[in-house]
């Protein structure tokens, strides 16, 4: 399985002010954020083969991990607009 790191900071290096930015001035952005991370850290965790959930979960926390990328990327890419 691959390792790379999905971090918000490594997926969208470009827009590192504005992930600052928004995570200090919008709610909505910072829990999405915070939830992504979670996510990102369990993802990885599995990756490594330190939790072995089922691959229906492993799955599904992955697509939960795309879901909340879009959502960011898009208030990202508006807020730079």
């Amino acid at each position: 399985m691959s390792l790379v790191k999905h971090d918000l900071l490594h997926e969208f290096p470009e827009h590192r002010q504005a992930i600052h930015e928004l995570k200090m001035s919008d709610r909505h952005f910072a829990k999405l954020f915070e939830q992504y991370h979670e996510v990102d850290h369990e993802v990885h965790r599995i990756e490594q083969s330190v939790e072995t959930p089922s691959d229906e979960y492993t799955e599904s926390k992955k697509k939960q991990r795309l879901h909340l990328k879009d959502q960011l990327h898009t208030m990202i890419l508006k807020h730079a607009a």
